[in-house]
This record gives C-alpha cells, structure tokens and sequence, in this order.
C-alpha cells in the first residue's frame, strides 16, 4: 500500500489488514529498521527523506473518514454571500460538498475538482483561474493561473496539501502547484489549512504556506498514543495557528483542542473573525472520526 500510495495512514493500514493499531505500529517500526518505509506521524511513507505526490485515485482512497469530518466542520466557518478561494485537494474536494449549500457564495479556485463540485449548485457562484491543467490532481497550475489571480480580494483561503510542520508550515511535492497556491494566499485575508493527522509532520520539497501566515488549521483527532503528532499540535497553537479538531466537542480536560490556542497571531491587513469551535459544533453535525482499533 506505500508502494502505490506514497503514503499511508496506520488507521487505514489496520483496517486494511483487520488488525490492531498498536500491531501495525510495531510492524511498521520494524519495517523501517528494515529500510522498507519512514514512519511519520500517524503514518508510513516511502523511504528516501522528502515524499513524493501520489495521483488523485491514491489520494481520493487515503484518510476518507477523516477528511469528511474536516470539511464537515471547515464548512461551518464560511458564511452566506462570502468571496473564498479553494485550492486544489481531495480535501478540499469534500470542503466544496459541502460549501454547495450555502448560498450567496462567490468561490474562486483552480480545481476542476472544487469546480465540479459546485457546478449545479443554486447561488453559488463559481469562478476558475486560467492556466495550464495538471492531470495527476485536476488543477490548473502555471503562469496563466497565477495572473488571474492579481487584483483579487477575498475574505479566505482554504488550502490542502502535502506535509505540515510547525517549522516549515504547509508544503507540497510539485514546484508548479506551490506556486499557484502561494498566489491563492496572497489574495486572502485569512488562510485555512486543511490538513487530516497523517500530513502532519511531513516535510515536502516546495513551501506554499509559511507557519506565521496560517490563520487556522482543521484536522482530524491523531491516534491514541501519538505524542508526536499531539506536540505538532501545540507547536503550532504556540506559534500562532488556531487550532480546530474534527469530530472532537470542545473539552476543558483537553485545552489544545480549544480555539484559539496559546499565540497571538501575527497579521498585516484586517481579518474577519473566525468562529470559536463551540459554534462550529453548534452549527455543523457532529461526526466522531471512526476508531479502527479492534479492542
């Protein structure tokens, strides 16, 4: 499943083989004293230091519960009639599901993934960039894209991709899509990262979204026992980035799920206020994130 995929979760690992996590964490330790894999949080990955980008068919199949109730609660930070852009992503895909719904909404994105998504949708305007098509993710990258986006103004951006780490912030494995979503966060106000457990962590080759420039991070509750991913968490609540666990109700025992975490941020133009989590809980159906562990 690495081979093919690039990536892999150890939720979707035990699920796959009907096992425990704890077992596949030993085994996927093992593996990698082998040579075979990397752990990552939460995950494995292909050997070799930085990841390379899976196709959409390996990513449309990875972390699929999880990225549902991210963009369940993503979903509850938009309101009617905004202007947003949305990048290119299976996540942001299922983020765009759900945006078909609210009316008034002006979406700008370079994904004729989001765009499909929002096509039939009633008062929901929909506008693509221009560019060259990339068929391993169906987004429009280049020069051509990156000039439409000039002059434009928005109050959010939503953005995926490959890897997430407190030192390096968001980045991703194709220079061309990096480029293009650096342009999508230069045209908002706020910038909203939407990263499942298993990208956090990774590093990738290309940089799109500097730590002190993330506005706020949606994702998905890690599994039980990994302290590395939970003090990624707070490495970014500490520097500034708003925090919203999926599928998590707000409790005090647990303060890094709170929003917003310790830090102030860092902002050079007016932001609108975003919702604390409570509220999004309010508004949006509560989805648990299904727990794969045969007990």
């Amino acid at each position: 499943m690495v081979r093919a995929n690039g990536a892999v979760s150890l939720r979707e690992l035990a699920r796959v083989v009907q096992t425990s996590e704890v077992t596949v964490r030993r085994d996927v330790r093992a593996l990698e004293a082998e040579g075979l894999l990397d752990r990552r949080h939460g995950g494995a990955v292909l050997p070799g230091g930085f990841t390379r980008e899976s196709g959409f068919p390996q990513k449309s199949h990875l972390a699929t519960a999880e990225k549902t109730a991210i963009a369940d609660l993503a979903a509850g930070l938009v309101e009617e009639g905004e202007a947003i852009v949305v990048g290119a992503g299976t996540t942001t895909q299922e983020l765009a599901r759900r945006l078909a719904r609210i009316p008034g909404l002006t979406v700008v994105t370079n994904s004729l993934l989001v765009a499909q998504a929002l096509a039939h949708a009633n008062r929901v305007e929909v506008v693509m960039t221009g560019g060259t098509l990339r068929g391993s993710n169906y987004a429009l990258v280049g020069s051509g894209a990156e000039q439409s986006l000039q002059g434009l103004r928005v109050s959010r951006a939503f953005l995926s991709g490959s890897g997430l780490t407190a030192e390096r912030g968001l980045s991703t494995s194709n220079m061309l899509s990096a480029s293009v979503d650096r342009a999508l966060v230069q045209a908002a106000s706020e910038v909203v990262v939407l990263a499942d457990h298993t990208k956090l962590g990774t590093d990738t080759m290309f940089q799109t979204v500097p730590t002190d420039v993330i506005t706020r991070l949606v994702t998905d509750e890690p599994p039980q026992h990994d302290d590395r991913a939970a003090t990624e968490l707070q490495a970014l609540a500490d520097q500034g980035v708003q925090v919203a666990v999926a599928g998590t109700a707000v409790d005090a025992a647990h303060p890094r799920r709170d929003v917003p975490l310790p830090g102030q941020r860092r902002t050079t133009h007016p932001s609108t206020p975003l919702r604390p989590a409570a509220a999004l809980a309010a508004d949006a159906p509560e989805r648990r994130v299904a727990d794969l562990r045969r007990r």
